[in-house]
């Protein structure tokens, strides 16, 4: 397979372009994230990987198109926008709803016979560890009250209400994907997986994190940080460095 050559589409951004780079790490944003949050990982990464960001539809210059509020959907959507980059190794990066979404992603790649080098799964619990949670459902002034709590949203533009009132419908549509996700069980993944988490992370405990390793059959490590669960705004270099060395083992 070929990939895209000019390094972006509606769902793939490609910031730093490493053509030379003998890996890939596909990077799948939070709930109310967007691509360009991975900016600084593709540019830490380069050009020893080749990093790409997913954007979502509903969200920046995808502002106009429908969000996908379901995790399955979401990741059947994206698995043909992948499959072009496969032409050399990929693994996957997901951060909290993103990590629920790789792990779908990565199971239909294994489907297709598409392997991925590893699966980051970060600041979220297993698939297979349900909890009811219903922030969805809340009105907005509950909404941005649960974002400010998590302190994953840019303190300017909790603070500018007409850009606010943009955004709160894409994050609103992927708490629905993350809270309504319901895993299925099945085959594990051959994929390795390697957990990240905050030890005071709200939305994911270091048990629910390691119950990560039920899922594959091809290796699991945990990490744990310092933080809650944005803790990768402070540790970001740490996690760099973590998906560095993995990605490059034995090169």
């Amino acid at each position: 397979m070929t990939a895209n050559p000019t390094g972006t589409s509606l769902w793939i951004r490609q910031f730093h372009p490493a053509p030379a780079a003998a890996t890939r790490l596909v990077c799948l944003p939070h709930a109310g994230g967007s691509a360009s949050y991975y900016f600084p990982v593709s540019k830490a990464l380069s050009p020893t990987v080749d990093v790409l960001a997913v954007q979502y539809p509903g969200r920046q210059d995808r502002r106009n198109e429908k969000c996908v509020d379901n995790i399955p959907d979401l990741a059947d959507a994206l698995v043909p926008e992948l499959l072009p980059w496969t032409d050399k190794p990929v693994a996957l990066f997901g951060h909290s709803m993103g990590a629920t979404l790789a792990f779908e992603v990565a199971l239909r790649l294994e489907q297709k016979g598409v392997v991925p080098m590893a699966l980051f799964a970060s600041g979220r619990r297993a698939p297979s560890c349900h909890r009811d949670e219903s922030v969805h459902l809340r009105d907005d002034d509950g909404l941005i009250a649960e974002m400010k709590a998590l302190s994953g949203t840019d303190t300017q533009l909790l603070g500018d209400d007409e850009i606010l009132r943009m955004v709160l419908p894409s994050i609103r549509s992927d708490y629905k994907a993350a809270e309504t996700y319901r895993y299925t069980p099945g085959p594990q993944l051959t994929t390795p997986i390697h957990a990240h988490v905050g030890d005071d992370d709200p939305k994911a405990s270091i048990e629910e994190a390691r119950a990560w390793g039920e899922h594959t059959s091809g290796g699991f490590d945990l990490q744990v940080y310092s933080g809650g669960h944005f803790y990768l705004n402070d540790q970001a270099p740490r996690v760099i460095e973590s998906i560095r060395k993995v990605l490059t083992a034995g090169s």
